[in-house]
């Protein structure tokens, strides 16, 4: 494959993008695979946070040891919101007790609160939220109370993530609703477009029905001609009578061929239209006269 071809057959950044946020966490491809390696990144940061911070609020073993039990929940974020967030917050509060940095383990929760928004029922996230944080400052004021009212100053970002995840997931319905659509108004095509095969196809069968019950009269009626002709008077046969006889039921056989050729081309064209229509229209009753001459 040429080189400018290939790259232009690649989806661009954007659009990478704008599928990650249209698909569902919950079906994405190797989303545990996914979330442990977002989770070690998590993880990566968190510490270069706690080493950051002053002496007096760096975790000792037992913080460190909670730090990391932190992030394990963010590996089944996706298929078990809830319970991750719970386990999260089971960890982090005693971490908060123990008056470790507090911000290190502010990523991974948030991106727990931001995963419970966009795959739970609003009412549920929200209830959740309230909970979270009343759990948060009740624990923060029994250790700093600066800390506490500092927590209430940034509650705004933990509120503006639940509404940011609760406004991707109405998005995600919005989208999922216009494939939906555009998926059966597709099928209602294809089945409109079958109904009209199979209709055409019934007119066909007619048409041939009309056609060989019609030819297939004619030759039984010139038939039963010729055999008169031959049995009702053998001495003063009449020898003109019989060739005519035969050659109308010869003809009768070439035009029914004919017509018979060109239905089964327009059954073999897919658009009946670019088979030009040479039959004509098939014999009704106004074909009667016709009839009676040819049988004569």
């Amino acid at each position: 494959m040429h080189p400018t071809t290939e790259a232009a057959s690649r989806p661009r950044v954007g659009e990478r993008v704008i599928a990650a946020i249209n698909r569902d966490p919950r079906t994405a491809p190797h989303g545990t695979r996914n979330d442990a390696v977002l989770a070690a990144v998590l993880l990566v940061g968190a510490v270069g946070l706690a080493l950051l911070t002053h002496e007096a609020q760096r975790p000792d073993v037992v913080g460190w040891t909670l730090l990391v039990a932190a992030h394990v929940p963010i590996v089944w974020r996706r298929r078990h919101p809830l319970l991750a967030l719970a386990a999260l917050v089971a960890v982090v509060a005693p971490y908060h007790a123990m008056d470790n940095n507090h911000t290190a383990v502010g990523p991974a929760s948030y991106v727990a609160l931001y995963t419970l928004a966009v795959t739970g029922r609003p009412l549920r996230t929200i209830v959740t939220g309230v909970a979270v944080l009343t759990v948060s400052v009740s624990i923060m004021l029994t250790v700093n109370t600066h800390q506490a009212l500092e927590l209430l100053r940034i509650s705004g970002w933990v509120v503006a993530i639940l509404f940011c995840g609760i406004d991707i997931r109405y998005y995600r319905q919005y989208v999922a609703a216009i494939v939906e659509r555009a998926e059966r108004a597709e099928r209602t095509r294809e089945e409109e477009a079958r109904r009209r095969v199979a209709e055409e196809r019934l007119r066909v069968a007619r048409d041939l029905h009309d056609l060989l019950a019609h030819s297939i009269t004619l030759i039984g009626v010139q038939t039963s001609v010729a055999a008169h002709v031959l049995t009702a008077d053998p001495e003063r046969l009449d020898r003109a009578a019989v060739a005519k006889a035969l050659d109308d039921i010869a003809e009768t056989c070439r035009s029914a061929r004919g017509e018979l050729r060109t239905t089964l081309e327009v059954l073999r064209t897919q658009d009946a239209a670019a088979v030009p229509d040479a039959r004509g229209p098939l014999p009704g009753l106004s074909g009667l006269p016709d009839l009676a001459v040819s049988a004569r």
